[in-house]
């Protein structure tokens, strides 16, 4: 099924140079970037995003890193998308992450993992007007 779903290229993953890389790897499993937006999140809009997650205990240290600089969000749009990122991305814990995902070669630590992806159709619908208008994304 043809779908869409959120990824965001994390402080880490920014400052290392990794954006081009990253995204290669969405376009060569068949995800069609269809909007793409570079910002620093305010430690507000980073509370906001993550707002689900209130209540944990990593949520102060999650809104710090998400605020420490630029990130990159994505919409990319493909057949079983959500589904598709989150394989590409691999475990949470890097430590975790099956080898040749991106959280495997490129996230340093669970707090530093590289990237964001929607876990559900459902969140992706919530998350990408998050950072995009439908006026932003290509059809």
């Amino acid at each position: 099924m043809l779908e869409r779903t959120l990824s965001i290229i994390k402080p880490d993953a920014v400052s290392k140079k990794l954006i081009g890389s990253i995204v290669s790897r969405f376009e060569t499993a068949g995800l069609k970037v269809v909007g793409i937006k570079m910002q620093t999140l305010s430690k507000e809009e980073a509370g906001q995003f993550y707002s689900v997650h209130r209540e944990q205990p990593f949520f102060e240290n999650l809104i710090s890193f998400m605020s420490s600089g630029p990130t990159v969000a994505i919409t990319l749009e493909g057949e079983d998308a959500v589904a598709k990122n989150r394989a590409l991305m691999g475990a949470t814990d890097p430590q975790k992450a099956d080898q040749g995902t991106i959280r495997a070669d490129f996230a340093e630590s669970i707090d530093a993992n590289a990237v964001h992806g929607s876990d559900s159709p459902e969140n992706a619908a919530i998350e990408i007007p998050f950072f995009f208008r439908s006026l932003d994304l290509c059809f």
